[in-house]
C-alpha cells in the first residue's frame, strides 16, 4: 500500500473511532481480497472499504466502487463472518477525493440489506 493509501486508512480508522465504532480489524486479507477496516458499531459488524482518489480524470472515489470490488468485499467478508457468532452486518464505504478529514464521504450501509 502506498503512503497516500495507508493516510486514507489513518483518517478513517480514526473518523470512526471518534464515531463510536471499535476497530477490530485493518488489512484483514483472504483469498478473495482485502477489507480495508473491520469495526463493530454495537451488535453490528462493519467491514468498511476506504476509497482514495486525487485526480478526477478517472472518476472519483465513488466511481472506483465497481460490481466486482463489491462482489470481493462480499465474498471475503463471508469468509470472516465464518469464523464469528452470529450477528448483523453491514457495508459502508468511505470516499475521499483528497487527503482531508473534513472531506470524507461515509457512506454507512452502502449495499443495502
Amino acid at each position: 500500500m502506498n503512503r497516500a493509501g495507508k493516510r486514507a486508512e489513518d483518517l478513517c480508522a480514526e473518523l470512526m473511532r471518534r464515531s463510536g465504532l471499535q476497530l477490530l480489524a485493518r488489512n484483514w486479507r483472504c483469498r478473495h481480497g482485502e477489507i480495508d477496516l473491520i469495526a463493530r458499531d454495537g451488535g453490528t459488524l462493519v467491514f468498511a472499504e476506504v476509497r482514495l482518489r486525487r485526480d478526477a480524470r478517472f472518476g472519483g472515489a465513488a466511481e472506483s466502487v465497481t460490481l466486482a470490488k463489491r462482489a470481493r468485499l462480499v465474498a471475503a467478508a463471508r469468509l470472516y463472518l465464518a469464523g464469528q457468532p452470529e450477528c448483523d452486518c453491514r457495508f459502508d464505504v468511505l470516499l475521499l477525493d483528497g487527503l482531508d478529514d473534513g472531506r470524507v464521504q461515509w457512506v454507512r450501509d452502502a449495499f443495502g440489506a
